[in-house]
């Protein structure tokens, strides 16, 4: 299997189409001792066979398990930094004091010194806002970046979980001033979560923002275990309030279409319903990444299994016709236009 590499928006940067996600590092917390719980060692042996497939990035951020995440892969990359590509976030609250949150000059700059120390390294290669913050300025955030650039602390500046004038504000102050420019955004995206492809996914084919995506599997649901005769499993996550009280709702007959589907594909293909899920999301358009995690070796692999082939139209038409839901407006009515105002998928 050969890892394929796309370029990060509009930018020259390449990554792999699949990154590793190391928010079950650590296990630090109620959330993400549910999600996972990674010593220094199992995390080595998930890097390293990480890099036998040619999977070169590693994706954190300052909160997962209050910051274990980043020791536990600076400890697991250690003597072989030049051999991989590290994102991580900030933006959520971090800590007691009064500045320990949002996207202002101190806390940006506080954050990633601290993210440096923890990782072991002296530069992170994508840096993220993990949320808007509509408390500070966007030029002061922006300026800040440009600080961090400049000074070598980071190399390319993306965001996460920004609605669409939120990301289109930045990119515009971006121009205006000659500041840093986001060429990713990190955003949940799967075949039941589709909302990115109303605003997002044509902002970034227009501003040539690449889609980092995370959670592929759409919070555990996709991951063959849950069906029309498999109820979800009493330890799943999806049992926890982050999901039932805050995470993306999803009817049990939507999941229940969706994963029919995706088990009739998947049997055409001799894949596993996983497998199927995340090639079909590398098929959308302006997806550069997609982010997987996993609690084991065993899960890896099965991830890894998702690059170095192509489901075809028809299957892919299949899936779509399964996953799709009604519009909110003003989107339902620009479909109506489509000879001047064509969707992006």
């Amino acid at each position: 299997m050969t890892m394929e590499h796309r370029r990060l928006g509009r930018s020259g940067f390449s990554v792999p189409v699949l990154s590793f996600g190391t928010g079950t590092f650590g296990g630090k917390g109620e959330f993400f001792q549910a999600w996972g719980s990674s010593d220094v060692d199992e995390a080595s042996r998930l890097v390293d066979i990480c890099l036998d497939a040619g999977l070169t990035m590693f994706d954190s951020a300052d909160i997962y398990s209050a910051g274990a995440a980043e020791e536990v892969l600076g400890q697991a990359i250690k003597g072989r930094r030049n051999r991989v590509l590290i994102s991580t976030k900030a933006t959520f609250r971090a800590g007691d004091d009064p500045n320990a949150v949002g996207s202002s000059r101190y806390h940006l700059i506080d954050s990633v010194e601290k993210s440096l120390r923890r990782l072991g390294t002296e530069h992170i290669d994508l840096f993220q806002l993990h949320g808007f913050d509509a408390k500070t300025p966007v030029e002061e955030t922006l300026s800040a970046l440009d600080d961090l650039v400049r000074a070598g602390k980071i190399r390319y500046v993306g965001c996460s979980n920004f609605s669409g004038w939120h990301l289109m504000k930045s990119l515009a102050t971006a121009e205006r001033y000659n500041l840093p420019r986001y060429v990713a955004h990190q955003a949940y995206y799967s075949l039941v979560g589709r909302d990115y492809e109303q605003e997002l996914m044509p902002l970034g084919i227009d501003q040539g923002v690449g889609a980092v995506v995370w959670s592929p599997l759409g919070w555990g649901r996709l991951t063959g275990k849950i069906g029309r005769n498999k109820p979800i499993p009493a330890g799943s996550r999806l049992n926890t309030a982050m999901v039932t009280e805050a995470g993306p709702q999803v009817s049990d007959e939507y999941l229940y279409q969706v994963v029919d589907a995706l088990e009739a594909v998947a049997a055409e293909v001799e894949k596993t319903v996983p497998q199927v899920a995340l090639n079909w999301l590398l098929q959308r358009p302006t997806v550069a990444n997609v982010i997987v995690g996993a609690r084991n070796e065993e899960q890896l692999r099965q991830n890894l299994g998702a690059v170095g082939w192509s489901l075809t139209a028809e299957q892919v038409a299949t899936l779509d016709k399964a996953s799709a839901r009604p519009k909110p407006y003003p989107y339902w009515h620009q479909d109506g236009f489509a000879e001047r105002n064509p969707p992006p998928v």
